[in-house]
């Protein structure tokens, strides 16, 4: 019997664990503070996140875009009208509301 087929996989090489590292710290910084009950201001209007999805497939389904690696949930605090976005965090946000951890 050939040992070669009966080996486990190899674990995953080091430079793609830091890869996924620093992926998961560039989606945080995008995120920037917004968490489940924050108001914010987008410089535009006001609005509340419902939600923060941080799974990449979850996300593309939410936005039916190929690309997002995070979705955000907001409702709109005048209307309240719910929407998806993948806007990233910027100096214009403005969090009116924050929400302990």
């Amino acid at each position: 019997m050939n040992k070669d087929r009966t080996r486990s996989a190899s674990p995953i090489p080091e430079s793609l664990v830091n890869m996924d590292a620093a992926l998961r710290r560039v989606v945080q910084a995008e995120i920037g503070p917004r968490r489940p009950g924050v108001v914010y201001s987008d410089g535009v209007t006001d609005l509340e996140v419902v939600q923060v999805v941080t799974d990449p497939s979850e996300a593309r389904r939410i936005l039916k875009r190929r690309a997002p690696q995070f979705a955000v949930i907001v409702r709109d605090i005048y209307t309240g009208v719910e929407r998806a976005t993948c806007a990233v965090w910027t100096g214009s946000d403005r969090v009116l509301k924050a929400v302990a951890a």
